[in-house]
């Protein structure tokens, strides 16, 4: 059996990293800080789209996502929290196979991006049923709302894509 690479290592320790941070961001958001009781209050004196402005153009909102990215497949059947948990669970488990053979920094980094994000999401939709984002940026007309599990497989995905399509290659000798 192959012994496991430092990249392997790498992948994995940056999925955990991402699952933990995302999973104590989310507990500090919803149950330390508790977003949804404030933005109730705000929702209650008029506002439309109730936000909290933290720095500049970054505020505080609420969304539940039961679909997958930008809301896509955002239905209220009940059988697509689990369908898409399945699914993520399995790409996890698929990256974390491929991490074994990874040979390159940037694809043991978007693999470990990629894995954490899945689980920190899948986890969200076992416990909570849906994706809890609440990072918004809408003032610079970004019009998702979003969270750490969420930019940690977009972010992965570039790195992927930029690796596997755009990065240079080297010319094997002949």
């Amino acid at each position: 059996m192959n012994r496991v690479t430092r990249l392997a290592i790498l992948a994995y320790a940056l999925a955990v990293v991402v699952i933990v941070a995302d999973q104590a961001l989310k507990y500090w958001i919803l149950d330390v800080y508790r977003l949804p009781e404030r933005l109730s209050d705000l929702a209650a004196l008029g506002a439309d789209r109730p936000s909290i402005p933290v720095v500049g153009p970054f505020h505080l909102s609420l969304v539940t996502n039961k679909g997958v990215s930008f809301g896509f497949m955002n239905v209220e059947a009940g059988w697509t929290r689990w369908v898409l948990t399945v699914f993520s669970l399995g790409v996890a488990a698929a990256l974390a196979v491929w991490a074994w053979r990874v040979e390159k920094l940037t694809l043991a980094l978007s693999v470990g991006l990629i894995m954490g994000g899945a689980v920190g999401n899948a986890i969200d939709r076992i416990r909570l049923g849906a994706v809890t984002d609440f990072l918004d940026f809408s003032s610079l007309h970004f019009p998702w709302v979003f969270n750490i599990a969420d930019s940690a497989i977009t972010v992965g995905a570039v790195l992927l894509i930029w690796d596997l399509f755009l990065a240079p290659r080297k010319r094997a000798a002949h």
